[in-house]
């Protein structure tokens, strides 16, 4: 299922192990699972495997995720900057019965494109002109 045009990113499963004190998805789990599967996104948006969180903008945990639950997570390209991508991010709870989903985690991150020393390089131009409507 794909809305808003966003793209599946990955699935997981909340296990027991990644429960917090109230019997819910412990919250840095949640932007572990966010993280990980958006820079694999973001890798291959930019064709490269060298790119790196600069920045997790507001968080927003909607409603809690139990023990057994489904994620889905989803991101879409919000701007392509020189040097710099930002992506909007879902995670949503998908009911195996109905097949439908609910946001339970919204945010938005920024990666930046380095070299080996971990200095800034600009995104290839190829991708730029890829997505035209993306760049800032």
């Amino acid at each position: 299922m794909d809305l808003c045009g966003m793209r599946l990113l990955g699935t997981k499963v909340c296990k027991k192990h990644d429960l917090g004190v109230h019997n819910n998805l412990f919250g840095g789990t949640m932007l572990s699972w966010i993280d990980e599967l958006a820079v694999a996104f973001v890798n291959e948006v930019c064709f490269s495997p060298n790119m790196v969180t600069l920045k997790v903008e507001e968080v927003l945990f909607k409603s809690p995720v139990k023990e057994n639950n489904l994620i889905k997570i989803y991101g879409d390209i919000v701007r392509i900057g020189n040097k710099s991508i930002k992506i909007a991010v879902e995670a949503r709870k998908f009911n195996v019965y109905s097949h439908e989903e609910a946001v339970v985690t919204t945010t938005k991150l920024v990666f930046v494109r380095i070299d080996e020393d971990g200095n800034s390089l600009p995104i290839a131009q190829h991708v730029k002109d890829k997505h035209p409507d993306k760049l800032a």
